[in-house]
């Protein structure tokens, strides 16, 4: 039988795959931390479905890649909203 937190690194593995989904909206959607996330789905879920792990892990590199970009577009809407 499978325990809460094997249930849950599981849940939020499929959620970041199937929505692309970041860390941050992982965390925010299943109300826990970010660091609970990465814990969940770079550590403990290589241990329990290696493949789902490969997956999560190609979602999150390509996070990684464009975080610079997603942050310009941020910092650009908050400045174009102040004028």
């Amino acid at each position: 039988m499978r325990t809460y937190i094997e249930e849950r690194a599981m849940a939020i593995a499929s959620y970041i795959i199937d929505e692309e989904a970041t860390v941050r909206q992982a965390a925010k959607k299943f109300g826990v931390s970010k660091s609970t996330v990465h814990k969940d789905v770079s550590e403990r879920l290589m241990y329990i479905n290696k493949n789902l792990a490969r997956e999560v892990r190609k979602v999150l590199d390509v996070n990684k890649a464009e975080r610079h970009i997603r942050g310009g577009l941020a910092t650009k809407e908050k400045y174009s909203r102040e004028i």
